[in-house]
Parts: structure tokens; C-alpha cells; sequence
């Protein structure tokens, strides 16, 4: 049994799609985001950071969404969440997950959470800033829509993996940006494929998300 410390719709989206791929008995424990440090210390015990996910295995929590996803691949390999590790694939994986981590997760955090670019509180960041982080953001996607269109219908290939669950949780992110994912052709299709799982309505249906649901 894992326990899935979430907030519907937020990092922890990709980690409970994995455990809804997988098919694991999980329990889900709801985290109130933004996180207040003070209101409850005691999370703080389990994630440093008072961040979601985190996810207890075996009694010990762990963190960071990307890492998560591969753990998981790794404790079930009859998921096929990941290619076994004597293919070509495997190397691809684990660059995807690294990229998809750094080059869209670091700057979506700077989109959302602008104080720690130290953005005053309630006061959005100066427009050339935003324009940067935006335009971060946009590059990452024009490199995974050239991959898909040369490689889809997913990023590796024919088999569907976390690399996926990655993805798509931060194709929903873009959903309110000036540019989001469905503007790019085979991002569009990707995203049409991977809502179309039974995974993804799913847990939609369990954290109460309606926007970009289908």
C-alpha cells in the first residue's frame, strides 16, 4: 500500500497517474497548496521542501514527481511503465525524464510561483521576466513537438511510458498560458492520445478536475 500525499491538478498529478496506470493499492492524503509552513510543521517532517507529491514506500517518504514516476516504473516492471534497461530506449528515457524535468517543471515553477523569483507577494513579476520565463517555457515544448512529430505517437516511440504521465501532466499546466501545448500539431495529437487513456479520466474523475479533462 502507497500513500499519496496530493493536491488535485498540481506536481503530484503525474505520480497519481502512475499509481492509477499500475493498478497498486494507494491511499490519497490531500495537501492544501500553497503550503503553510506554520499550519502544519508536521508535513514538513515528510517533504523539506512542503511541496507535493510526496509518496511513503514501505514507510519511508519520498519526493520530486520525476524521481517518483521512476521508482515506480522500477517496483513494477509488469506496468511497462519503462523500457528494460538492455534497449536502446532506455537511454532516451531516462533524457526525456531529465528534460522534461528541468527544461519545462523549473520554469513552470517560476510561471506559478513567482515569489521565488522574489516577486513581492500578490504582485506579478515584471514583464520582461515573465516574457523570459514564458518563452523558456514555449522552447522546451517546439523541441518535444518536433521529437513527436518525428517519433510519436509518443515520446518514445510506439510504447506508451512515465515518460508520458510526465508529459501530460505538464501539457495540462499550459492549458491557461498564451501559447498552450494544443497550438503545436503533433502536441495536439499527443494530448488527444493520452487523454483518451482510462488512466486519465479516471483520476479526473477522483481529484474533481474538469478543465482540459478530455
Amino acid at each position: 500500500m502507497y500513500t499519496l500525499y496530493y493536491s488535485p491538478g498540481t506536481a503530484s498529478l503525474a505520480v497519481h497517474l502512475a499509481l492509477l496506470e499500475i493498478g497498486a493499492p494507494y491511499e490519497l492524503v490531500e495537501v492544501e497548496v500553497p503550503f503553510d509552513r506554520q499550519k502544519n510543521p508536521s508535513y514538513l517532517r515528510l517533504n523539506p521542501r512542503g511541496q507535493v507529491p510526496t509518496l511513503v514506500v514501505d514507510g519511508r517518504p519520498c519526493f520530486e514527481s520525476s524521481a517518483l514516476l521512476m521508482l515506480l516504473a522500477e517496483r513494477h516492471p509488469e506496468a511497462k511503465l519503462a523500457p528494460a534497461a538492455d534497449t536502446p530506449e532506455r537511454g532516451e528515457y531516462f533524457q526525456w525524464m531529465a528534460f522534461l524535468a528541468t527544461a519545462l517543471g523549473a520554469p513552470y515553477r517560476q510561471w506559478f510561483y513567482p515569489g521565488d523569483l522574489g516577486a513581492d507577494a500578490g504582485r506579478p513579476l515584471p514583464d520582461y521576466v515573465r516574457d523570459a520565463v514564458r518563452r523558456k517555457i514555449e522552447a522546451g515544448w517546439a523541441i518535444v513537438d518536433e521529437h513527436l512529430a518525428a517519433r510519436g505517437p509518443h515520446m518514445l516511440g510506439a510504447e506508451f511510458s512515465a515518460v508520458d504521465l510526465l508529459a501530460l501532466m505538464y501539457m495540462r499546466w499550459s492549458r491557461n498560458m498564451p501559447r498552450p501545448v494544443t497550438a503545436w500539431p503533433a502536441l495536439r495529437r499527443y494530448a488527444d492520445v493520452l487523454r483518451a487513456r482510462p488512466a486519465w479520466k479516471k483520476l479526473c474523475e477522483l481529484e474533481g478536475l474538469t478543465e482540459w479533462a478530455s
